[in-house]
């Protein structure tokens, strides 16, 4: 047998055995940009990327961030809305956007949201960081824990505003990572600022300049992004018929373009893309056996709507099967893995998903974990 003949055969055999889900995956689109990502929300798949590890300069997308931890200080309450912050001469001063706040005069943390959110000023970033942190300095490390928390290992944050610096730099991933996180966990907050299209402060109305939110209705965020070096930038998040796809294109040549590409990627989400819903948040999967805890059981499962984005004319052909730890010990964590949940689309291997537990499971006191330490020995 000829080596061509034996390498046709081999390539042939292969290729039967791709699994068929991926031998219709939807071709992506090719974008005019240095990086881009695009998210299911539902089930945090990557439908397509390009670069999307590229350390990059974030420009004004750092804002994410800045956003991030303000929304955290209100909801553990050091600030709240109605909070009076004093405008230092450094947030003054600030180059760049801005949402023209003046030197000593107190600034509702409300109206300094919508500034920063809405019309990107740097001096409402400076200040909010300055009134959250003591210093925006103190501001930014507060920026790179929670990155790290965030789970954004090629991300590092030096202001809040996205001005350039050697060492401010993330990736089309990070970001997806964030702006994902910051919808997830501040739901309302997102819907009563993001969407905002103008806000009017000291007698100056400034239009928000992610264009998506006036050609699109389905589009309800997030955030532009522009400097040289950056290029241009936009975050953006859709949601059409109850399902979210969140965009990232970075490094494009202008702002209608970075506008285009972003419509271009999320309408090819939609359109290739179909959603199957598993299972709602908070049923469970199965009830687990627990040892050594004040209860003898757990239930597995998912704290938000799981559903996951197949190529259309799939949903039908999905089955899953939930696989869990072996030997559960108490202490529980409300949401600790308690397995996988595994996904087959047409009998081909599809994906696997954590369950978490749903409820906390204490440890139990000295004589139940003697007695499950004994009935261990014989399980």
């Amino acid at each position: 047998m000829s080596v061509i003949r034996r390498t046709l055969i081999a390539f042939l055999a292969l290729a039967c055995a791709v699994p068929a889900i991926a031998q219709v995956a939807p071709v992506p689109p090719e974008l005019a940009a240095r990086s881009w990502l695009l998210l299911e929300m539902g089930s945090n798949q990557v439908l397509t990327a390009e670069k999307p590890d590229e350390r990059l300069e974030p420009a004004s997308l750092t804002k994410l961030m800045t956003a991030y931890l303000t929304f955290a200080a209100l909801r553990q309450k050091t600030i709240s809305l109605d909070t009076p912050i004093t405008v230092s001469e450094k947030a003054w001063r600030t180059g760049g956007s801005k949402m023209f706040i003046r030197v000593g005069h107190q600034v509702p943390v409300d109206d300094l949201i919508k500034g920063m959110i809405v019309q990107s000023g740097n001096d409402a970033c400076v200040a909010l960081a300055e009134g959250i942190a003591g210093s925006e300095e103190a501001f930014a490390e507060m920026m790179n824990r929670e990155a790290k928390r965030l789970g954004m290992t090629n991300s590092s944050f030096r202001n809040s505003t996205g001005l350039p610096d050697p060492q401010l730099y993330t990736t089309a991933r990070d970001l997806s990572l964030l702006a994902a996180a910051l919808i997830r966990d501040f739901p309302e907050e997102y819907k009563r600022y993001y969407s905002m299209k103008e806000f009017r402060y000291n007698n100056i109305t400034q239009p928000n300049r992610n264009r998506l939110l006036y050609i699109d209705p389905s589009v309800d965020g997030m955030k532009t992004g522009h400097t040289e070096a950056a290029g241009y930038c936009l975050v953006s998040s859709a949601q059409r018929d109850k399902r979210r796809l969140l965009s990232v294109v970075l490094g494009t040549k202008s702002d209608a373009v970075r506008a285009s590409e972003s419509l271009k990627l999320l309408n090819w989400g939609f359109q290739s893309y179909e959603s199957a819903n598993l299972f709602a948040k908070d049923q469970a999967l199965a009830t687990l056996r627990v040892w050594k805890g004040a209860e003898n059981e757990v239930k597995a499962g998912f704290t938000s709507d799981f559903s996951i984005a197949l190529p259309r004319g799939f949903a039908e052909k999905v089955k899953s099967e939930f696989v869990p730890e072996p030997r559960l010990i108490a202490p529980v964590a409300a949401g600790q893995k308690l397995g996988v949940l595994k996904v087959s689309v047409d009998g081909k291997p599809y994906g696997e998903y954590p369950a978490v537990a749903l409820a906390e499971v204490p440890q139990g006191g000295f004589f139940k974990r003697l007695i499950d330490t004994i009935r261990l020995w014989f399980a």
